[in-house]
């Protein structure tokens, strides 16, 4: 066998031992199951064996499904396929369980979905006493339930209400709290947890799980006639739709699933957990999500847009010019990564503004036990604030973070130059400025490039690399080397006015005052956002940001392109709203008041400035605006070259402005919905509303061709 080693000692205790041929962590696949039930059914048939203890060959237990084939071998399963798939990992548990001879579980470090599910088919489960031992059923995020026995045995471990907190939550918990919810048994240093799995053996241990008893009985098993258990369901249905909404259905497939299997006998519960699974895995939904929030953000964070050939570099030293919100927060995250930091700005005061933020977020996270004071004050140490650029001396990388201003960036640019080595990488971290027209300030262009952070920066995961037309490929490969260190996922796109993500941001926000300009009531534009998966509406968002800095982007648009740019729908609600002053939260208030006390209302005056139409649209409308709208800008900058790959286009979308994760992102939601008739309603769109909507002549052939962005998944 290529993934398990047997080993059968003369004690009767056999070691079953999972160790991965071709992964460096251990996966559910095809092959792994048909093994486990070959030494299964050897371990049932030999009579010498009196105990088996499960455990791993890798640091690591075991990690769950193998995602990439969830994508791409079984996109294309029926239901009934998908529910015979999700039973064949269901009865090898079920075998390991009822093989007569009790069954022990040595975790030396995380055991998450698939692997925990194993985990859990065995009678003692023993784990590793480390942090990062961790256990758990994260399988709502991708849009799964686990579909081998996890809701069901979790459920009859814990009752309904602890075992659907960590279902629907996904969340992982850490040997403690697993050792307290007594999902595991005992707690044991990682190389001790075969000897502490020995142990339970040799006290003679029976082996039938409690729910194979005769008299096994749990409030659960008479449904709702209990009172705090039919309470906990209805709780949990309105946290279910109140936090996901009608886009996600894995969690109210779990709360289904959790209600209809705990009244039934075992194995047919079993089968109930089986057919919703089979539900969720042939739902584009589950696809959608690990097709992009797993399998190509990690692909992008191992350098899938890195040039090849390219040696690897390591930065030691970066500059960063401009102390402000962006600035503080890259200087945080680069000296997290253990990377030196000159922190610039006009005057000492400013800069030491900037490195005080690090200092009160370490601080934070040492309150929280996250962090200790030591490291925290090795960590701010490696920030040096200063007004002094002959600092920037030794730099391997210097990102410039200064207001946006063409004049102010240019005149940064050559003085940072005059004293980083020639070897250096210049960043620009700018939202819409071209990069080309930016990199004519500098005396290498080659190595000028943009590098766009989110805000804030330290909680925000993507970063926008983008190219000049004279940025050389090595000067790409050292960026997203210095994004590795970061610990960040790097999205790489070619110049142009916005880029990508600040160019099909800006189709959301515009949108949403759009309807307003065309009478739809403030609070239904919101809620249709937020029921299209939007964390966020467009009008809340805008006070967030300012109205000043869209109009001000349009500005210099309408400035450099003259006739030919474009200005946007709503730009009349911007401008009123800027003239009478409400033109962001800082300002006072914008669409929204915010009173002293708290909370925030729509403001009173909004309608009398914008009038609201009689006849309200249906809410699935103002839905298809939002993401219609996105997507077909989206389409336009691959068409254009703005963007070179789809992956990029749909992690952009998703990690950048929050873009619904129940799509996939941008283009895979036209995949989803179906290229032809997403070109046959963006036409009715069109014509309702504007030539936004407008599908260009290159999507309408993709259309007629069939032809989808992401190739179909493989028929297994």
């Amino acid at each position: 066998m290529r993934h398990i080693k047997l080993d059968k000692g003369a004690d009767g205790v056999a070691i079953l031992t999972l160790d991965n041929a071709d992964e460096s962590m251990n996966v559910v696949s095809d092959d792994w199951l048909a093994e486990m039930n070959v030494a299964i059914a050897d371990l049932r048939d030999d009579v010498a064996v009196t105990g088996v203890i499960v455990t791993s060959g890798k640091p690591a237990f075991m990690a769950g499904a193998d995602l990439k084939q969830m994508v791409e071998g079984y996109g294309r399963l029926t239901r009934t396929e998908a529910y015979a798939f999700s039973q064949t990992a269901t009865a090898m548990h079920r075998s390991l369980e009822t093989m007569g001879k009790p069954v022990a579980c040595a975790m030396n470090g995380l055991a998450l979905g698939g692997g925990f599910e194993l985990a859990l088919a065995c009678h003692h489960r023993v784990l590793a006493d480390d942090p990062r031992a961790i256990v758990g059923l994260p399988e709502v995020n991708l849009g799964l339930l686990p579909g081998s026995g996890g809701t069901q045995r979790l459920g009859r471990m814990l009752g309904s209400q602890k075992a659907l907190d960590l279902l629907l939550s996904g969340r992982s918990v850490g040997p403690q709290e697993a050792l307290d919810l007594k999902i595991v048994d005992a707690l044991a240093p990682a190389d001790k947890v075969v000897a502490k799995a020995r142990e339970w053996l040799a006290s003679g241990p029976s082996a039938t799980r409690a729910w194979d008893e005769k008299d096994f009985f749990m409030p659960e098993m008479r449904g709702m006639i209990i009172p705090e258990v039919s309470l906990g369901y209805s709780i949990n249905v309105a946290t279910v739709v109140g936090k996901a909404g009608y886009n996600h259905p894995a969690p109210a497939a779990i709360l289904s699933c959790v209600f209809e299997g705990l009244q039934l006998p075992f194995d047919k519960a079993l089968s109930v957990e089986s057919k919703y699974f089979a539900r969720l895995l042939t739902d584009p939904v589950a696809r959608n999500i690990i097709r992009t929030t797993f399998i190509s953000k990690q692909a992008a964070e191992k350098g899938a847009r890195r040039p090849a050939g390219v040696p690897k570099s390591k930065i030691a030293k970066v500059g960063v010019l401009g102390a402000g919100m962006m600035g503080a927060g890259i200087a945080l995250v680069s000296a997290k990564a253990g990377v030196e930091v000159v922190l610039i700005d006009r005057d000492m005061a400013t800069a030491e503004k900037g490195k005080a933020y690090s200092e009160k977020s370490f601080g934070k996270l040492v309150v929280k036990g996250k962090m200790t004071q030591e490291k925290a004050d090795s960590t701010l140490a490696l920030i040096t604030p200063t007004d002094d650029f002959a600092r920037l001396e030794g730099c391997d990388l210097v990102v410039e973070a200064v207001f946006e201003d063409l004049a102010i960036k240019a005149e940064t640019t050559k003085k940072a130059e005059a004293v980083i080595p020639a070897s250096a990488t210049f960043a620009t971290n700018t939202s819409s400025l071209p990069i080309s027209e930016l990199a004519k300030a500098s005396a290498r262009p080659e190595q000028f490039i943009g590098m766009h952070f989110f805000s804030p920066v330290d909680r925000m995961g993507l970063v926008e690399v983008i190219m000049g037309k004279q940025t050389s490929p090595e000067t790409l490969a050292k960026s997203l080397d210095f994004i590795a260190q970061l610990r960040k996922t790097p999205i790489v796109v070619n110049d142009a006015r916005g880029f990508y993500t600040s160019r099909v941001f800006r189709m959301f926000i515009f949108e949403g005052v759009a309807m307003l300009e065309d009478g739809v009531e403030p609070a239904r534009i919101e809620n249709a956002a937020k029921a299209a998966g939007f964390p966020i509406g467009p009008l809340a968002l805008l006070d967030e940001v300012t109205m000043e800095l869209p109009v001000k982007i349009i500005a210099e648009g309408e400035g450099q392109e003259g006739n030919t740019y474009t200005i946007e729908n709503g730009m009349k609600v911007l401008s009123r709203m800027i003239e009478l002053g409400r033109g962001s939260r800082k300002a006072g208030g914008g669409f929204y008041d915010y009173p002293a006390e708290g909370g925030k209302h729509v403001w009173d005056g909004l309608t009398k400035e914008f009038p609201s139409s009689d006849e309200q649209p249906d809410q699935n409308e103002l839905k298809k605006r939002f993401l219609y709208s996105q997507a077909n800008e989206t389409a336009q900058c691959l068409e254009e070259g703005v963007l070179e790959t789809v992956e990029d286009a749909d992690l952009g979308s998703i990690l950048g402005w929050g873009f619904p994760v129940w799509t996939g992102g941008t283009l895979s939601f036209v995949d989803t919905v179906g290229i032809e008739e997403f070109v046959r309603e963006s036409d009715r769109l069109a014509q309702a509303y504007g030539a936004r909507f407008a599908p260009s002549a290159w999507l309408r052939a993709k259309a007629q061709k069939g032809e989808p962005f992401y190739p179909a998944p493989a028929k297994v």
